[in-house]
């Protein structure tokens, strides 16, 4: 850490102080007597803490609310917060600024969600979208896919082995985080059972959607996704890119294109227009506002199956 990034540290946690009003980073309060201190990457990670923590745990986010987690940007106040954590759970890769901040702040209670949840699916670079008639997954310049908490059989590995992490700095809380694992590994595979019987029988096969984040639904439900932009939101395709979409949207029958929360949807839109198809709101999940269709990821998932449904033409 320099010392001119030290000296902000310092002297963004000191204007805290004299204000007496600043919590930790992005929401949530500080971690009470007894409590552990965890800090979340962004909201599904944040849920699936305070599940598993339960009143043993103190989750904030790093991830204000409204926010798009990609390009996440921490304030001195934030850095600070992460190098208090008992631990921090975030996804290596997802969000550069607090994969940065954590190597330097807090690498010994750093958690990558990403190793339990198998991030084994790979999207194509940002030049090379793949689509009809090219491989599914180019393996050159390839990009991981991070966005695995749409699939919530994933999701719930990743429960199971945050609450072993919970354990090894809490021993006396094993039972709780146990039982608390156990119950959301419930909720999250009746999930599952709901969804792969809703799209089961979709006539229409492929998800158009905004950015790269539904592979993993995809990979799960059977869909073969497409995303407009490259796994950031912010990765626009070129207009050569555009038409090839607009025409696989054509070629394949396909009757909605997704627009998503957090994200401009002035992209998917264009292409919803080009091709004259209706537009449809899916949630990725980085992040609730007021606007989301529900107030919990499980609600949220849920909310996305309606639409779902109706888009792909499922019976």
């Amino acid at each position: 850490m320099t010392s001119i990034r030290r000296s902000a540290v310092v002297l963004g946690s000191a204007i805290c102080l004299l204000l007496t009003g600043c919590g930790d980073a992005g929401t949530g309060g500080g971690a009470g007597e007894g409590q552990l201190s965890v800090l979340a990457g962004f909201y599904p990670l944040q849920w699936a803490a305070e599940r598993v923590g339960g009143e043993r745990v103190s989750v904030t986010s790093a991830t204000p609310p409204g926010a798009e987690p990609h390009d996440l940007e921490l304030t001195p106040q934030d850095v600070a917060a992460i190098s208090e954590a008992d631990l921090v759970v975030h996804v290596e890769g997802f969000q550069p600024g607090l994969d940065e901040a954590v190597a330097s702040e807090a690498a010994d209670a750093a958690w990558d969600a990403g190793q339990a949840a198998d991030l084994s699916l790979t999207t194509a670079g940002e030049d090379d979208h793949a689509h009809e008639g090219e491989e599914e997954h180019a393996e050159e310049g390839a990009s991981v896919d991070p966005h695995f908490w749409l699939d919530p059989t994933r999701l719930a590995d990743v429960v199971d082995a945050l609450a072993e992490r919970l354990t090894e700095l809490d021993p006396d809380g094993a039972d709780t985080y146990a039982g608390n694992a156990a119950a959301l590994r419930a909720d999250l595979e009746a999930l599952d059972t709901e969804m792969q019987e809703a799209l089961s029988g979709c006539a229409v096969g492929t998800l158009v959607t905004g950015h790269d984040a539904f592979g993993y639904l995809g990979d799960r439900y059977g869909l073969d996704v497409v995303g407009i932009n490259g796994l950031s939101p912010t990765q626009e395709p070129s207009a050569a890119q555009l038409a090839a979409i607009t025409e696989l949207v054509a070629d394949r029958g396909i009757t909605t294109v997704y627009t998503e929360t957090l994200v401009d949807p002035a992209v998917a839109e264009t292409v919803a227009a080009e091709a004259g198809v209706q537009t449809a709101v899916l949630d990725p999940l980085e992040g609730l506002t007021d606007e989301s269709a529900g107030g919990d990821y499980l609600e949220v998932m849920r909310a996305n199956l309606v639409t779902l449904q109706e888009g792909q033409n499922c019976s």
